[in-house]
């Protein structure tokens, strides 16, 4: 393994992160503007469509120009997506902004996980992977706290934008100074109905929904987290704080679980690790319908984050592996599954109907027993 290669590559992951900053402005915005729970989770949608409608042509792409450039593509669009915000501040520039960031995040999660099989031995990408989700939550993590951070200045919590784009440029120069050898696609042209064809296999037929799970349950916990601590929790009465003991309990968290996972992936097989994860997951979300103190609820948050951690890496190798010769194409094919985040959009009209926060974290303990009856495919491979 060469790390002249292997750092500028995992590096992508931090900046893969950037998307988890919807979370943490959904909830600011949502004060700034005076809106509803519905209103402020457009801003989810505006970001995670775009996995649903460019993902596919991003294998394509990727195909003509390589995973390398692809990337790079990716770090520009998130670059400029991050400077709006900071520049002109309304609710229309804002969902803008979380556009070009869902681009900029739609193309780095098609390429880059193919990418990192170019630098890193086959028996090592479960290991790998992971610990790129272990760089993704940090980043995760660091959203809301820098954001808090700026708050209780006098510039504001907005600020957050500029330092991410000046890191995403950074990431650019790094990675494009990185010389990488990897396979072309030669030009070649994969139709859309050749990517969808690989669904009528059944195992990345069954990741594929188990990505769009995955993504839905995470975008709308980060969402859905701060109001539900602020409903159940006298004592929290600031955005900031919510989001502040979020980025604690469920971020730092992530990413600690993510970090020995890409230790013992090394040596454990996914499939045992898978089941343990998944199961860990489901209770926590059940503790959570039941806590109404705040040590419970936070309790049953460090249980969701350590069971969530290392699942979307070990779907996602299970899915490379099971057909290596075409792997950019089942990478476009599994992120079209990250616009399951749009499942945020439902959860706001659904706690604005009941009046509760609740009601949506109902809602994603149900969608989570898909995982759990993964299980028994994930068994079999």
């Amino acid at each position: 393994m060469n790390s002249k290669k292997v750092l500028p590559v995992l590096f992508g992951f931090f900046i893969m992160g950037f998307v988890d900053l919807i979370g943490t402005a959904i909830n600011y915005v949502k004060a700034d503007f005076s809106l509803n729970d519905t209103m402020a989770n457009l801003l989810a949608l505006s970001c995670f469509f775009w996995f649903l409608a460019l993902s596919i042509p991003t294998g394509f792409l990727m195909n003509r120009v390589g995973r390398k450039n692809t990337v790079l593509i990716s770090f520009l669009f998130t670059f400029s997506g991050l400077l709006i915000p900071w520049a002109v501040y309304n609710f229309a520039f804002v969902l803008v902004a979380f556009a070009l960031i869902g681009i900029g995040n739609t193309i780095i999660q098609v390429a880059l996980n193919p990418l990192v099989s170019n630098v890193v031995a086959q028996k090592k990408l479960t290991g790998s992977l992971t610990l790129g989700q272990f760089i993704k939550a940090l980043s995760s993590w660091l959203g809301p706290n820098v954001a808090a951070w700026l708050t209780a200045t006098t510039l504001g919590w907005k600020y957050v934008f500029p330092v991410f784009a000046l890191v995403s440029l950074l990431a650019a120069v790094w990675l494009w100074a990185t010389h990488i050898e990897e396979e072309r696609g030669g030009g070649k042209e994969v139709s859309f109905a050749a990517t969808f064809s690989l669904l009528k296999n059944r195992k990345i037929l069954l990741f594929f929904i188990g990505i769009l799970v995955l993504v839905g349950v995470d975008v709308g916990l980060n969402a859905t987290l701060p109001k539900y601590l602020m409903e159940k929790c006298a004592d929290i009465v600031e955005v900031s704080q919510a989001d502040q003991l979020k980025s604690y309990f469920y971020f730092i968290v992530r990413a600690l679980g993510a970090f020995l996972g890409g230790i013992l992936l090394m040596k454990v097989p996914e499939r045992k690790f898978y089941a343990v994860s998944a199961s860990l997951a489901f209770a926590g979300l059940a503790g959570l319908l039941v806590s109404h103190a705040q040590w419970s609820i936070l309790a049953s948050v460090v249980v969701i984050a350590l069971g969530y951690s290392n699942l979307f890496a070990i779907i996602f190798s299970l899915a490379l592996k099971e057909l290596p010769e075409k792997a950019n194409e089942i990478s476009s094919l599994l992120i079209v599954g990250v616009s399951g985040g749009v499942i945020a959009q439902l959860l706001g009209v659904v706690s604005d109907a009941f009046h509760t926060q609740w009601a949506a974290i109902a809602i994603l303990a149900v969608i989570w027993l898909y995982m759990i009856g993964l299980i028994r495919t994930i068994n079999k491979t």
